[in-house]
């Protein structure tokens, strides 16, 4: 079975900590990483702006990517969160054996 690893920012810890264990408790996501100290850059509304935010490395079965997007939607401050899905590229059996099965509602 295929994984994802799904990048998410948050404007604080509490919203970071909040998403991270509402997917891993729900069974949406094998594990949550949080990255704090991120600096982002990015065009909003016409300007340019700048903000400290935690960064989410969930890690997912591939065919959970959709519940995911919902949930962190239902649950994220922003009216447009940064939902990117990547392709994990590899990984070892175990490891992705385990991301699967941590992903599902019925493990």
């Amino acid at each position: 079975m295929r994984a994802v690893v799904i990048h998410c920012t948050c404007p604080n810890a509490a919203a970071a900590d909040r998403i991270a264990t509402a997917l891993v408790e729900e069974r949406l996501a094998a594990c949550v990483q949080q990255l704090p100290g991120l600096r982002s850059t990015y065009r909003w509304a016409g300007r340019v702006e700048h903000a400290d935010e935690v960064l989410l490395l969930i890690k997912t079965a591939a065919d959970r990517i959709q519940a995911v997007f919902e949930r962190v939607t239902a649950l994220h401050p922003h009216d447009v969160p940064e939902l990117l899905a990547l392709d994990a590229q590899g990984g070892t059996p175990a490891y992705l054996d385990w991301v699967n099965a941590q992903s599902r509602d019925d493990a």
